[in-house]
């Protein structure tokens, strides 16, 4: 599988997703937010976490302009696959390519923790290798993770089962405990929770390497 990682001015988990991609097996490129064109041959974008122009104006609203948007928009319309994470969840919604928006903690307060999610759906190349239900270890590092949706949103999203992961203990205020939501062709994935900081034992759980080894699997599968 090959996948490119964004690099905005301002992101700092960048180097943490090219290091747990790779070591579920993924042939991994940096990609300038400048750039116009996405490399060759890419599956899978990844739009990492981080605090892209210092998050002014509003968070991912700047990022979502760069020449290298364009490009992430057009790869996922032609049905690739995109993750964003944190900041780059945000960035999918400014986007476009994620319906709701993230907005400022319920407690106005930047939260950084490890917490449990649940698992909604196993239908994605992002949760497959996961069990239905499943509650596992990610950790949050966020101050704008409090997704909002309309009503008609929300009951779509989970009409469609489209809600990937759900909080077990809200830390943020989220509609409906909302951690991540996939896109209506299921192959964009927005998350706050980074499992890219949960991928070795040294991390204090691997609960987030399921993701990326799903990825992986069903790219090799095709």
């Amino acid at each position: 599988m090959k996948a490119a990682v964004i690099v905005f001015p301002g992101s700092n988990c960048d180097r943490d997703m090219a290091v747990a991609l790779r070591q579920a097996g993924a042939d991994v490129t940096m990609v300038w937010h400048k750039d116009a064109k996405l490399p060759a041959g890419v599956d899978l974008v990844a739009v990492p976490g981080g605090f892209s122009f210092g998050d002014y104006l509003r968070c991912g609203a700047i990022a979502a302009q760069s020449p290298v948007s364009q490009a992430v928009i057009e790869h996922a319309n032609r049905g690739g696959f995109v993750l964003g994470v944190c900041n780059g969840f945000q960035v999918l919604t400014e986007t476009g390519l994620l319906p709701g928006a993230l907005m400022r903690n319920a407690g106005l307060k930047f939260v950084c923790k490890t917490v449990k999610l649940k698992v909604k759906t196993t239908d994605s190349a992002f949760t497959g290798s996961y069990a239905e239900g499943a509650v596992i270890n990610v950790p949050i590092a966020h101050h704008d993770g409090n997704y909002f949706a309309d009503q008609d949103t929300l009951a779509r999203l989970k009409g469609e089962d489209r809600i990937a992961f759900t909080y077990v203990d809200n830390p943020n205020g989220a509609m409906a405990d909302i951690a991540g939501v996939l896109s209506d062709n299921r192959r964009v994935l927005g998350m706050m929770p980074h499992p890219e900081r949960a991928v070795d034992p040294a991390h204090g759980s691997t609960d987030g390497r399921a993701l990326f080894q799903s990825l992986v699997a069903q790219m090799t599968a095709a």
